[in-house]
């Protein structure tokens, strides 16, 4: 007799990242021709010297790392992201309008607890990231895709007319994963109006901000005004993850910026799944944000070269179009006649290439995610970038 199974996890694809590693079972590359990874966006690097050095010594020296810290997370860094992204935006931030979670990917889900529940509705624009639609899919909570054009950036008067009694919040991811488009100022302002206006929230993911290429925060720049309105908090949900800008994906460090009310809701979450976060990854992305400023404006600088690359670059592998490329991200779209998962697959045997197809970021079916593959290039520098172009065009299906 086997055990019962919740339905929503049964009817909730698998995670596509775990999928596509199973890929490369039984496949050998030959010496001439070593597999390119280019399927995750994480970067594989270990920290700087002086952030592993913070961590061993507060691992050694503080007891408080040890032990279980607030539920929100630890006072000085809700207070030091409430200091700079006061600034980095142009807005007032409060420390009790901050929180910390396990990761970016726990932010979502433990905002998303707070807004939706089984039968309820969210707008994904498409492409999505899939894990936020795998959550949706878990708690039963219907995903509502809006379709993006060829600039993959959605449109509000479209979101509008998705939206239903049922719908709780429109999601935008920006810089863009899986697309790497940056949405205009504009765009996420009349998203803002039209979320107001209805009575939805507004989830705005900006993990991927320390590398929007228009601008440089340490310059003075900033990616949208959102925050310069007095009563953002009324509508606008930030989510930011400390995994890209300081290395530290395996210590699992992210941050909900929302109203205190949110807050207050979304602590029940944390308390119940996590108890707190992690004390140490905290403490590293403390240090990080009072100690790397300059570091991370190398990092930027080392990614927007790698974008620089691909899109020269891409003229060369014909009849494949450039759909979108920012962030760790460029997002293609291959010209042959086979479903872009069908592809992916023969890539890994035929040019030892792992990406990852367009079928896990659209909804079952979809036309266009058959044509498309995103590609992440976090891990690859200009001259494996290159070689990943070369491989492209020399394929023959």
């Amino acid at each position: 007799m086997t055990q019962p199974l919740n339905p929503a996890f049964a009817a909730t694809e698998a995670p596509p990242v775990m999928e596509a590693r199973r890929w490369l079972d039984g496949v050998t590359h030959p010496a001439d021709r070593p597999l390119i990874n280019v399927s995750q966006a994480a970067p594989v690097d270990i920290p700087p010297l002086g952030l592993r050095e913070a961590l061993a010594d507060a691992a050694l020296n503080n007891p408080d790392a040890h032990l279980y810290g607030p539920v929100l997370g630890l006072p000085a860094l809700r207070a030091e992201i409430a200091s700079q992204f006061s600034r980095a935006y142009g807005g007032q931030i409060d420390p009790a309008e901050v929180g910390i979670t396990q990761g970016c990917n726990q932010a979502f889900c433990a905002v998303m607890a707070t807004l939706a529940g089984a039968g309820d509705e969210v707008i994904l624009p498409t492409p999505w990231y899939f894990n936020h639609k795998m959550w949706l899919d878990m708690t039963g909570v219907t995903t509502v895709p809006l379709e993006t054009d060829a600039t993959l950036i959605p449109d509000v008067t479209a979101a509008a007319a998705l939206i239903t009694p049922k719908t709780r919040a429109i999601v935008l991811v920006t810089p863009n994963n899986p697309g790497g488009v940056e949405y205009p100022a504009e765009v996420l302002d009349a998203f803002r109006d039209l979320a107001r206006t209805r009575g939805l929230a507004l989830i705005v993911d900006e993990t991927y901000r320390d590398f929007d290429s228009r601008h440089s925060f340490e310059m003075g720049g900033r990616p949208h005004d959102l925050m310069t309105d007095p009563d953002w908090s009324d509508t606008v949900i930030q989510l930011y993850s400390f995994s890209k800008a300081y290395r530290l994906t395996g210590h699992r460090v992210g941050a909900i910026i929302a109203s205190r009310a949110r807050l207050f809701q979304v602590e029940k979450f944390l308390d119940t799944v996590a108890i707190c976060p992690g004390q140490l990854g905290q403490i590293a992305a403390l240090w990080g944000m009072q100690n790397l400023r300059q570091w991370l404006a190398g990092e930027r600088d080392e990614i927007l070269a790698r974008r620089r690359a691909l899109v020269d670059g891409f003229p060369a592998v014909k009849g494949w179009k450039l759909l979108g490329c920012g962030a760790y991200f460029a997002y293609v779209e291959h010209p042959f006649d086979m479903a872009s998962d069908v592809l992916c697959k023969r890539l890994v045997s035929e040019a030892s290439l792992l990406m990852l197809p367009g079928t896990m970021f659209q909804p079952e079916g979809s036309e266009a995610g058959k044509r498309q593959i995103r590609i992440a290039f976090a891990n690859v520098d200009a001259k494996g970038i290159a070689e990943v172009l070369r491989r492209l065009a020399a394929f023959r299906p």
